[in-house]
């Protein structure tokens, strides 16, 4: 039966963004605070919403990492200025301590600013994150 089912909750773990070297081109990462590595992590990024009143949808890219060591943090992909104006979701799939997790992690339209910068752990660097 689904009450079963074992649903562990996703925790010290966080997505975050940060301005790149180019300014329009801006990093996506990672972030792993977890002792531990986690291993067989997938990712699922796409963006959807409007723009000037018409439905976008953007292509699904998806991201396989082998380990994410504990305490670290991995570029997931360069995403464009131009597409926060959508929301941009990440779903994030792996494996820690012989358990299979998963999270979706959605920066919604106007989250992706400097109005919402804060200093991000590992990088030192500024950007958004959501944990």
């Amino acid at each position: 039966m689904k009450k079963d089912i074992l649903i562990p909750k996703v925790e010290d773990l966080a997505i975050a963004i940060v301005p790149g070297a180019e300014d329009d081109l801006w990093d996506v990462y990672l972030l792993n605070f977890k002792q531990d590595p986690l291993t067989c992590v997938l990712i699922n990024s796409n963006g959807y919403g409007e723009i000037e009143g018409e439905r976008v949808k953007t292509t699904t890219l998806r991201h396989f990492f082998e380990e994410v060591p504990g305490q670290s943090y991995t570029l997931i992909e360069p995403i464009q200025d131009k597409l926060f104006s959508l929301a941009n979701e990440y779903w994030v799939s792996f494996v820690y301590d012989e358990l299979m997790y998963d999270k979706k992690y959605v920066f919604v339209h106007g989250s992706i600013s400097k109005d919402h910068f804060t200093t991000i752990p590992f990088l030192e660097k500024k950007g958004v994150m959501i944990r």
